[in-house]
């Protein structure tokens, strides 16, 4: 095997994805629960938007999971030492969306909260930042898929030349 053998980058890259997906898991299973009740009981006006929310926020968990799994998907294909593919490109390009789908659903449902009452002037602000990085995911997936367009396009041609 030599030095910059991807086969021993792909176990580190899946050990990382299932240790986003654990952590994502505790995040949307046990923390946002946890701070839901907390609020409720602190702040009795917002008690009958903690189910709401709680629905809320998981829903926003689905574009990510979706990613994680386009992401399993590209690191098998690193594994395979086949990094640079059309499909790698059209898979990041999903996950750019996907990232689009889910800052444009979490601003719309923080707006939505806002505009029931049940959330808070500076949690609205908090999720400004949580969307800029969901927008800059999407672009930096974006760039991926380009980049790796292009790259699959000149493998292509050097694949053809003698």
């Amino acid at each position: 095997m030599k030095r910059n053998d991807p086969r021993k980058l792909t176990p580190f890259l899946r050990v990382g994805l299932l240790c986003l997906a654990a952590v994502g898991a505790g995040v949307y299973l046990w923390f946002f629960p946890s701070l839901g009740e907390g609020i409720a009981l602190a702040n009795p006006e917002y008690a009958p938007a903690k189910m709401p929310w709680l629905i809320f926020l998981w829903l926003t968990a689905l574009p990510c999971y979706a990613a994680l799994a386009l992401a399993w998907q590209i690191v098998g294909s690193i594994g395979r030492d086949q990094p640079f593919s059309r499909e790698n490109a059209r898979r990041f390009a999903i996950i750019a969306r996907l990232a689009l789908v889910d800052a444009a659903l979490f601003f719309v449902g923080n707006v939505g909260f806002i505009l029931l009452n049940w959330s808070h002037p500076g949690v609205f602000l908090l999720s400004l930042l949580v969307d800029f990085v969901g927008l800059f995911i999407a672009a930096a997936c974006e760039a991926l898929a380009h980049l790796v367009l292009r790259a699959a396009g000149i493998q292509e041609e050097n694949d053809l030349t003698i």
